[in-house]
């Protein structure tokens, strides 16, 4: 998936060939399907605690404050929630720091689904902006600590999610 700017990321997913994003009845967040079938579930911001909740997880004993992510998606087949972040910078500013929070927020969302039994992996997806010499630092960083980043795309192998030859 290319990634252009500000995204709907749901809406991206729901654009490539064999993909559908739809409501799951009575059910927090969205589900994404392939050819039909359920292949993982999307949520944004507050869903993901809707989540929790329907999940029976109690997530007010385990964090003090709530981490909103701009994305997040649990793909069936690996286990996994993908905590994803889209970060585009034209000039700089405080994303700076935030890259440098990942270690810390994977292991609250980690905290958090535990009792689901579900790994977590954090992914930033960055535009050129951060090719640049400077963020060597901060992105061997994020390597370090079992954080991920892509540059204008995440793709779907990457998530585990299938493709279809067009």
């Amino acid at each position: 998936m290319n990634f252009e700017g500000r995204v709907d990321f749901q809406r991206l997913l729901g654009g490539i060939f064999g993909y559908s994003i739809a409501k799951i009845p009575n059910k927090a967040g969205k589900g994404v399907y392939f050819e039909g079938k359920l292949v993982a579930r999307c949520f944004k911001k507050h869903d993901f605690y809707r989540f929790l909740d329907e999940s029976k997880v109690n997530w007010q004993s385990m964090l003090s404050k709530k981490l909103l992510p701009d994305d997040a998606m649990i793909v069936i087949v690996r286990e996994t929630l993908f905590i994803i972040e889209v970060k585009y910078q034209q000039v700089a500013g405080s994303v700076d720091e935030k890259l440098q929070t990942c270690d810390f927020k994977r292991k609250q969302y980690l905290k958090l689904v535990a009792p689901l039994g579900l790994k977590v992996e954090y992914v930033y997806v960055l535009n050129d902006w951060f090719k640049k010499p400077e963020y060597k630092d901060v992105l061997d960083y994020i390597h370090s600590v079992n954080c991920h980043y892509k540059f204008n795309e995440l793709p779907l192998a990457w998530l585990g999610l299938p493709t279809k030859k067009v």
